[in-house]
């Protein structure tokens, strides 16, 4: 990797960091959250079914605390929860992905010797998923108030969960195009610095509604195994990369946009994503009942 592409990519994840790009703005985490809640099988205990509402508008939690006042203020907590809105495939050795946690992951990078930070988008998940597992494992056995206080807490660390499964359905959040074509561009994919707003932003208040990523969701709610799920479901996204840059070259998604292509593309994206947060609160409610 050139110099000068090394400082395109710093530059784009400092805006990144700096909230310059919403992602999948409200629009897109709303949806997914909210599909996925609809999809939970009735064992699912019914204070958390009964929190659709409540879990679609967390999906877009974190993206708020980007505030710019807030910032502006202290940039503490929008520098520390940047780098886990993404992760760039690209830069992330093998032997990092099989790291057990972050700093392990750290420790893998700094031997690789890789420069620019990939992100930390498999590890908020995994973290957060955990987080709600433990949460219901507390919720079985607790009793009065302290039952309901913990309802409180795992809706909230589930809702907030959502967010990064929704960033992980956008291709661009797993891989240093992430906005706009970087480095050698053979192909004569974009390069604005607008492509991820039109995609996330402009496409999908424009054009996309609910009914339709109900429609595509996966009917069998799956138990999975976190650790490979996660990775295997970033991956698959990562695959679509250049499908999106294709697309978008064909005729570039906004709001005329009229190709149905672009509208199937981001249905799938999105209703694979309501499907995958829906199986991580199955599996952290399933598996919590284990004594293992």
């Amino acid at each position: 990797m050139t110099m000068a592409v090394r400082l395109t990519l710093l530059s784009l994840l400092l805006l990144a960091a700096s909230g310059g790009s919403k992602l999948w703005e409200y629009e897109g985490h709303h949806m997914i959250g909210l599909v996925a809640a609809e999809q939970l099988p009735e064992d699912v205990p019914a204070f958390f079914r009964a929190a659709a509402e409540e879990l679609a508008w967390l999906n877009y939690e974190p993206d708020r605390w980007k505030d710019r006042r807030e910032r502006d203020l202290d940039p503490a907590v929008y520098r520390a929860t940047a780098p886990e809105h993404y992760v760039n495939l690209e830069l992330v050795p093998d032997d990092a992905r099989e790291t057990t946690d972050r700093l392990a992951y750290l420790e893998a990078l700094q031997r690789a010797q890789v420069e620019t930070p990939p992100g930390f988008l498999p590890f908020a998940i995994l973290e957060l998923t955990q987080r709600v597992r433990i949460g219901f494992r507390l919720w079985r056995r607790a009793e009065g108030s302290e039952r309901v206080w913990l309802e409180r807490r795992i809706i909230n660390d589930a809702g907030i969960l959502g967010h990064f499964v929704a960033d992980a359905a956008n291709p661009l959040h797993t891989s240093i195009h992430y906005n706009g074509w970087v480095g050698d561009n053979p192909d004569g994919y974009a390069t604005d610095s607008d492509t991820h707003q039109r995609v996330e932003g402009t496409y999908v208040r424009s054009h996309i509604q609910v009914d339709r990523v109900r429609e595509l969701v996966r009917p069998a709610t799956r138990r999975v195994d976190l650790r490979e799920a996660i990775w295997h479901y970033i991956q698959d996204s990562h695959r679509r990369v250049e499908t999106l840059y294709q697309l978008d070259r064909e005729e570039p998604f906004g709001r005329e946009t009229g190709g149905p292509a672009h509208e199937t593309f981001i249905l799938v994206q999105l209703a694979g994503g309501a499907s995958m947060l829906r199986d991580l609160w199955w599996t952290a409610w399933v598996t919590s009942a284990s004594e293992d």
